[in-house]
C-alpha cells in the first residue's frame, strides 16, 4: 500500500497557527454574536463531540469566512497530526467554560 500523497489543497498548518485559531474561535463562541453558537458548535465537537454535541458541515457556509477559515485551519492540523485537543494549547479552562455557557444541562 503506497503511503497517502498530500494535496495541494491541504497546506501543512503549524502548531502556533492552530493556536491563533483556537484563539479567535474560543473569542467568538464566547460573545454574544450570531456566530457565536457555531464557533461553540465547532470547538465543543472537537473537544467530545459524543457529550457536547455534533457539527453540521453547513455551519462553515454560514459563518463568515475568516472564521470558516479558522476552522478549517484546525481541521487541517488534524487531518496532517495525530489525535490532538485544544487544551494542547493551554485552552482547558476556556473550553470548560464554553461548556458552561454553551450546554449548562
Amino acid at each position: 500500500m503506497n503511503p497517502p500523497q498530500r494535496r495541494p489543497a491541504i497546506r501543512a498548518v503549524s502548531f502556533d497557527e492552530v493556536g491563533g485559531a483556537i484563539s479567535r474561535l474560543i473569542v467568538i463562541a464566547g460573545s454574544d454574536t450570531g456566530q457565536a453558537s457555531r464557533a461553540a458548535d465547532f470547538l465543543l465537537a472537537w473537544w467530545d463531540g459524543a457529550t457536547w454535541g455534533h457539527f453540521p458541515v453547513l455551519h462553515l457556509c454560514n459563518c463568515d469566512p475568516s472564521i470558516s477559515e479558522d476552522m478549517l485551519i484546525v481541521m487541517a492540523y488534524l487531518a496532517q497530526e495525530p489525535t490532538v485537543y485544544p487544551d494542547a494549547w493551554g485552552y482547558r479552562d476556556a473550553m470548560a467554560a464554553l461548556v458552561e455557557q454553551w450546554r449548562p444541562e
